[in-house]
């Protein structure tokens, strides 16, 4: 081999990267070290936590440490207008966006990629907790996205959106490691990164007052905060009939069983006050600040045209319990995509619809408007925007945007 193989690990400032980078000088591919800067707005970032400077610092002290080359991009115009203004309209519409999958998606596999390949770049490299696997399907390559071997710390969910062809050009080196196992190389290299918290913070914003971000945009308005009482009819159509196979259901079942339910101001009581609809999500119990209710409420559905947040007492509420939920075909993305359905057509897989949530058993069943998925046990806080990836075993074979 005359050319080494020249791959470009997006260094963030984090351990994980940081392990990354070195496996990868390891087993002798030439590596790049690339910081990507995509969000810097001082008024909404919580002081002195994570912010995009002392990150890119870490980033370059480790790549000198390696010796390996190392630049920083300016990705945060491109990073407002494909994850922040994406963000702001989600919420606006009452919807529960995930930035970091988006981010995975349309930053790190797509702009990152495009940036490292002009660096003639054949793969680029990230410090996710997730492993790929490469199969022949009729004498074809077809890669795999599988999940991180620390199960504890497997991410992936947040790359449920990458394609074969994005799979193609990533490698992620850690995803065979325990996280006990990164810090410790981190550590026996002496890297400044070795004991640096893991950052909780939206995918590369940091640490954002998410009241505040909105706020920027979306302003505050009074609205009813309403209690639906756990007896009202129409929950009696979110069950699946006992003893019917899910696959011979009919339309309007399935639509009844998986689409949100609309409520009205009159089918229960007010209870409180709310400053914008838009600023809460499906599940959410925090914030609502109603008191003398004796078990706590969460929220069950909000309404932003109206400003109306309704709410269900107690974690067994059946407004908080959904059988089922759908996906628009043009939302429905295959990672397998010679796996995908036909209108017609039935797979047995399991699912999750948020990050670190226990895999749950689920018939998908594709129809003419789109892919219903209905759960053997009912799932909590299902809510329109979240993404739902399905797997077989360790592997993640497709997602999508729940409507």
């Amino acid at each position: 081999m005359n050319k080494k193989t020249r791959v470009v690990v997006g260094l963030s400032g984090g351990v994980d990267s940081s392990v990354a980078a070195h496996l990868l000088i390891e087993q002798g591919y030439e590596v790049i070290g690339m910081f990507m800067k995509n969000w810097h707005d001082e008024s909404v970032t919580i002081s002195n936590e994570c912010p995009w400077m002392e990150d890119s610092t870490d980033a370059m002290l480790v790549a000198e440490k390696l010796g390996i080359p190392f630049q920083a991009i300016d990705l945060s115009g491109e990073y407002r207008e494909r994850i922040v203004d994406y963000m702001f309209a989600e919420y606006e519409a009452g919807r529960t966006p995930n930035p970091d999958i988006l981010c995975n998606r349309e930053i790190k596999f797509d702009i990152f990629l495009k940036a490292a390949q002009k660096l003639k770049a054949d793969f680029v490299a990230t410090g996710h907790y997730c492993q790929k696997g490469e199969i022949l399907v009729n004498g074809e390559p077809v890669y795999q996205l599988k999940a991180g071997a620390d199960s504890n710390k497997d991410q992936s969910y947040f790359l449920c959106q990458l394609t074969q062809e994005q799979l193609a050009k990533a490698l992620f080196p850690i995803g065979h490691l325990q996280k006990s196992e990164v810090r410790q190389i981190a550590k026996d290299l002496d890297l400044i990164t070795a004991e640096k918290k893991d950052s909780q913070g939206l995918c590369f914003i940091g640490k954002v007052r998410l009241p505040e971000f909105l706020q920027q945009q979306l302003k505050p308005k009074r609205g009813p905060i309403i209690q639906i009482p756990d007896d009202l009819p129409v929950f009696s159509k979110y069950k699946i009939p006992a003893g019917i196979d899910p696959s011979e259901l009919d339309q309007t079942t399935l639509d009844n069983l998986s689409l949100p339910i609309q409520y009205q101001k009159g089918q229960g009581k007010v209870v409180g006050e709310n400053n914008g609809a838009h600023y809460f999500t499906i599940g959410q119990r925090k914030g609502l600040q109603v008191g003398g209710t004796g078990k706590p409420l969460f929220v069950i559905a909000t309404d932003t045209r109206e400003n109306v947040i309704y709410t269900g007492l107690g974690e067994d509420h059946p407004g908080l319990l959904r059988y089922a939920l759908f996906v628009k075909n043009d939302q429905v993305h295959w990672i397998r995509r010679d796996l995908s359905l036909s209108p017609g057509q039935t797979a047995r897989y399991q699912a999750r619809i948020r990050y670190r949530q226990p895999l749950s058993a689920v018939t998908l069943i594709q129809k003419e408007n789109g892919l219903y998925l209905l759960f053997d046990e009912p799932q909590k806080g299902i809510a329109s925007g979240q993404f739902v990836a399905w797997y077989e075993g360790d592997e993640c074979i497709g997602s999508g945007t729940i409507f």
